[in-house]
């Protein structure tokens, strides 16, 4: 089984690019951030034309998530529970059979920026930063709660954060960004330390690995990139896995994403 997160920037924009990569890559299931649209507008027949059955939790002009899935998605839910007060459409779970029942979890994590604190140094309440938070600890509970159920789940998408050094060309530069603050990678590294394996990782260790290049400044063709898309697993999740990639030529393509996809393969 191979699933992949790719943050497409605008399906409107990128749905030939996003199709020929689908057919390219052949995954069976894929689980899209940034989408931009509402529900009824996604192009829907495009997908399952290529054999995907499709759930969207989309949203106008921002935001939205959405798997494609080549086996039947069941009991979806849309949103991340913790705040009925939430609006923006960035969370989606489904559960996919194969051999074992998984929980796919797509997030579009907040990016965070302006970073807004107090003379104190604590995230400004109503700010974009303490918004980024505090859903990232939304995201911590509800892993815990799955893990809590024994349920085998992933958690995958653009999670906005760099988590180590090594995943930015140039660290430097992300020192105060809501990306790479301690805060942000503090708030990643309590929901790994639930027991969570983060995919890439544990394949790949060297430096220079990137999933998204800005389109300003040149970065891409100056390899200025980050590692912000990440696949988190739970211990059965983890067990079944075989490889985890990134693929980053679709970057240098016609009509690009700023992100590019990663992949994981599972004995399952």
């Amino acid at each position: 089984m191979k699933i992949a997160t790719f943050n497409i920037n605008g399906i409107k924009a990128r749905h030939q690019a996003l199709c020929d990569w689908l057919d390219d890559a052949q995954p069976d299931i894929a689980i899209l951030q940034e989408i931009k649209s509402v529900d009824d507008a996604f192009p829907t027949e495009l997908f399952e034309d290529r054999g995907y059955n499709v759930e969207t939790h989309g949203q106008k002009s921002f935001n939205g998530v959405a798997i494609l899935s080549k086996l039947p998605l069941e009991d979806v839910t849309r949103g991340l529970p913790g705040d009925d007060s939430d609006e923006q459409a960035r969370y989606i779970e489904a559960t996919v059979v194969g051999k074992t029942a998984i929980r796919l979890c797509g997030l579009y994590l907040p990016n965070g920026n302006p970073v807004e604190l107090t003379d104190e140094g604590h995230p400004v309440e109503g700010g974009k930063y303490a918004y980024k938070l505090a859903w990232m600890e939304r995201l911590r509970v509800r892993a815990q709660d799955l893990l809590a159920q024994e349920t085998p789940f992933l958690m995958a998408g653009d999670y906005n954060i760099i988590p180590q050094e090594e995943d930015a060309k140039s660290p430097d530069k992300w020192r105060e960004d809501a990306l790479f603050r301690p805060e942000s990678r503090a708030a990643f590294r309590r929901i790994l330390n639930l027991g969570l394996t983060e995919a890439f990782r544990a394949r790949v260790q060297a430096p220079g690995h990137y999933s998204f290049w800005d389109y300003q400044a040149g970065a891409w063709n100056r390899d200025e990139g980050i590692r912000i898309d990440h696949f988190l697993l739970s211990p059965q999740v983890a067990d079944l896995m075989t490889d985890c990639q990134i693929d980053r030529d679709l970057r240098g393509r016609e009509k690009p994403s700023d992100h590019v996809p990663v992949w994981i393969t599972l004995d399952n």
